[in-house]
């Protein structure tokens, strides 16, 4: 270690004196030097900064390839490989963007958060990336980058990130297509998805994916948003977090704060599953209520549950489109939430479970629809 220390130094120093061929050849020597070696986190971050200097030196084809060469080095020095990175080249950014596992999520965001698309086009195409890079590419990206995305098996996309994309699919036929085969789609987005799209799509992902079409097919001809479900998730996210959750309550510690945490980091099936148990609902019965633009249902659901105007916000903005509410319309529903009664709300929620357990006990076709107070129907 102590020979390759001293061979940096005097690497260094004959950077300063050298001509452009000599440093070309340095270039070449410290990256296989690199490559070959073991070393120290400190003295591979010393490469980088000697490799770093020698590639300002040397023209856009050298520095493409320096960047292929180290973009599947695992030790490779993560200050030269964020210089490549943002070189406004892609043929040198390209090779790092793709592969690199250097670049963590925050050098990716900022890198797609400032350059052009050729960028994030190379980062669209990595193995994997986080929902907060995916955040980016779909809003910044372009019709190839998000294409590129949707069908990237290793993105993950936040609730954000899905919906975003299901607006981007209208009158898009592929990235519908692409949204739709997805295995990690929430249903309720798979919902408005088919909700949107066109017959030709339609009829593609009957085939394609019987399992959620299956589910959603009584509210296809729906109004677009609309997001009762009739039968059951599916998706292996949903399992999951219906085993958390439902141990969560069976151990007693399923409460307020509990579906507040949830609703604030949009997790939407523990707050469905969530709510569902405290209120005694079935899940389909408190997606109405989360997704439905007359909020009148949530309010009276979290009125009842006696949660604080924080954590019926939190509600609120979940089921929001967009996660956004106007200031004016929260306003109106805090005041709305303010006026409910406590009492009152519990006694409307126990007509409901009664009206829900009397139809699932009926085996004859379910009544006529019955208003009941605060102007809801079930």
């Amino acid at each position: 270690m102590d020979e390759a220390k001293s061979f940096l130094r005097e690497l260094d120093e004959a950077v300063l004196r050298g001509t452009p061929e000599s440093r070309t050849r340095a270039l070449w020597h410290t990256t296989d030097l690199l490559i070959a070696g073991r070393y120290s986190a400190d003295e591979i971050w010393t490469f980088g900064e000697v490799i770093g200097r020698l590639a300002d030196e040397i023209e856009v084809a050298a520095r493409a390839q320096l960047a292929r060469r180290l973009a599947r080095v695992a030790h490779a020095p993560v200050n030269i490989i964020h210089k490549l990175a943002f070189d406004d080249s892609i043929d040198v950014a390209g090779p790092v963007l793709r592969e690199s596992e250097r670049l963590d999520a925050a050098a990716l965001v900022a890198n797609a958060r400032s350059k052009g698309q050729p960028h994030l086009l190379a980062i669209s195409e990595r193995k994997s990336l986080d929902e907060a890079v995916t955040d980016v590419l779909v809003t910044r990206g372009n019709w190839d980058v998000v294409n590129t995305v949707a069908q990237n098996k290793g993105a993950r996309f936040s609730e954000f990130g899905f919906l975003h994309m299901i607006q981007r699919a209208e009158g898009d036929a592929i990235l519908a297509g692409q949204m739709g085969q997805r295995r990690d789609i929430p249903r309720h987005v798979f919902q408005q998805l088919i909700a949107k799209a066109s017959e030709e799509v339609k009829k593609r992902l009957e085939g394609e994916r019987p399992d959620l079409m299956n589910q959603v097919q009584s509210s296809v001809a729906e109004v677009t948003g609309a997001l009762q479900s009739k039968f059951g998730p599916a998706s292996k996210s949903y399992f999951v977090a219906k085993r958390l959750v439902t141990k969560q309550h069976q151990q007693g510690n399923l409460n307020e704060n509990s579906i507040s945490g949830y609703a604030r980091s949009h997790r939407l099936d523990e707050v469905t599953i969530g709510l569902s148990l405290l209120c005694v609902l079935p899940g389909d019965v408190i997606e109405r209520a989360l997704f439905d633009r007359d909020r009148e249902m949530l309010l009276i659901l979290a009125k009842a549950l006696d949660f604080a105007w924080e954590t019926t916000m939190a509600l609120l903005f979940l089921g929001a489109k967009d996660h956004r509410i106007t200031a004016q319309e929260l306003r109106d529903l805090k005041e709305e939430y303010d006026c409910l009664n406590v009492e009152t709300s519990r006694t409307v929620l126990e007509f409901y479970q009664s009206r829900r357990n009397a139809a699932e006990a009926d085996v004859n076709p379910p009544p006529a629809r019955v208003p009941y107070p605060f102007g809801l129907a079930i």
